[in-house]
């Protein structure tokens, strides 16, 4: 069984997952939680098995970053009728939603889905955007616990003239919502006074430093900073985090993760995007690439880092609806990222997902083998008669 263990944490888990109908110490094995750490650790370790998730309306697809030529699908595991949107990735994990109180965190590698209980928001629907909601997942490294987070803002006034709001905060383990009430005094001036138009995906939090984090976006003769606020997974703390003062004043500026490193993408005439990175948490900001056009990408909509190649030459972008290719940090230049059967002309949005057993694997594939071969024995006694 320590070959067999060896061999099984080199796999990845859509595999694992066949693998259970192996024996019954096979699995045992692979549903054991020390197996499920210990595969997800030499995954983060080794870079092995990453996929890229692709999502269009109620779409799911995958693919190996190693393998572009296969495609596979992914049945949506919400229910139909709703327009589903990815809200993060964390440990093999992404967070799915079909509107602000249908949230799920799904494993798309086991398929398999927990389903969050319904928490209704404290405001009439009609004082609701739905598309300015902010959502967030991560991975508390403290508790060792998964937690969703919404915030929501009422988009009319109450009766002292500001804009009411309220977040919760979902921890996987107790399976449970709960209001945060106390918050620093910065943190209420923000969202007492001003209502804030997301721009394009930015209600998606970023995870980084043990903490989701989102843009406040400026609003030219209304709202006069950026602002960037985080929220500690640890202590459910809401708080503003600092970043250099020049800027504040950005017409229209992004946040993304980088190998764990924050980021800021700043888009200035959109000729180019300048990528400020945040190389220790609590440190110092600095610049770190510009992404001009070229005869390959003549604009510059949207940009998000992605992931640095294996011999860190280069970093996958995200360009313009799920448009990807590699960026080359010593020619300056972008070069597709060719992935077969892939649509460009449908808008996509991408997240980069390891292949994992967390949130355990869907049914007992031994019972449902025996379920089988009941059915057989049934049709073949039907027969008879």
């Amino acid at each position: 069984m320590d070959i067999v263990t060896d061999v099984f944490l080199r796999l990845p888990a859509s595999t694992l997952v066949r693998c259970r109908v192996l024996s019954k110490p096979c699995f045992s094995l692979i549903d054991s939680p020390d197996f499920v750490a210990s595969h997800l650790k030499r995954t983060l370790e080794t870079e092995e098995h990453l996929m890229i998730l692709l999502q269009s309306d109620r779409l799911l697809r995958t693919v190996y970053l190693d393998a572009p030529d296969k495609l596979s699908d992914v049945e949506n595991p919400l229910p139909t009728g709703g327009f589903t949107e990815v809200f993060g990735s964390v440990n093999g994990l992404i967070g799915l939603t079909n509107s602000p109180v249908d949230l799920s965190i799904f494993n798309p590698s086991t398929r398999k889905i927990h389903r969050l209980p319904i928490e209704p928001i404290d405001f009439p629907q009609h004082s609701i955007t739905r598309q300015y909601v902010f959502y967030g997942l991560g991975h508390d490294s403290v508790s060792d616990d998964y937690k969703v987070v919404r915030m929501v803002q009422c988009k009319h006034k109450d009766g002292d003239g500001g804009y009411p709001f309220e977040i919760k905060v979902l921890s996987l383990k107790g399976n449970k919502w709960k209001r945060i009430i106390h918050l620093r005094f910065e943190f209420q001036n923000l969202f007492s006074h001003f209502y804030y138009n997301l721009t394009y995906r930015s209600g998606n939090g970023v995870l980084a430093g043990n903490s989701l984090h989102w843009i406040l976006p400026r609003s030219e003769g209304y709202i006069e900073f950026n602002t960037v606020i985080r929220f500690d997974l640890a202590s459910d703390d809401l708080g503003v985090l600092s970043f250099p003062e020049e800027l504040y004043h950005e017409d229209y500026m992004d946040i993304g993760v980088l190998d764990g490193c924050l980021c800021l993408m700043c888009y200035g005439d959109f000729s180019h995007v300048d990528v400020w990175i945040l190389r220790e948490y609590g440190g110092k900001w600095s610049k770190f690439i510009t992404v001009p056009t070229s005869e390959t990408v003549v604009s510059l909509e949207f940009v998000r880092p992605m992931i640095y190649s294996k011999d860190r030459s280069k970093i996958l972008l995200e360009i313009n609806n799920g448009k990807l290719f590699w960026f080359d940090l010593a020619s300056k230049s972008c070069e597709k990222l060719g992935i077969k059967g892939y649509d460009e002309d449908r808008p996509w949005n991408v997240e980069i997902v390891v292949s994992s057993l967390v949130l355990g694997c869907k049914g007992d594939p031994r019972r449902a083998r025996e379920k089988k071969m009941m059915q057989k024995g049934n049709i073949r006694c039907y027969a008879h008669l």
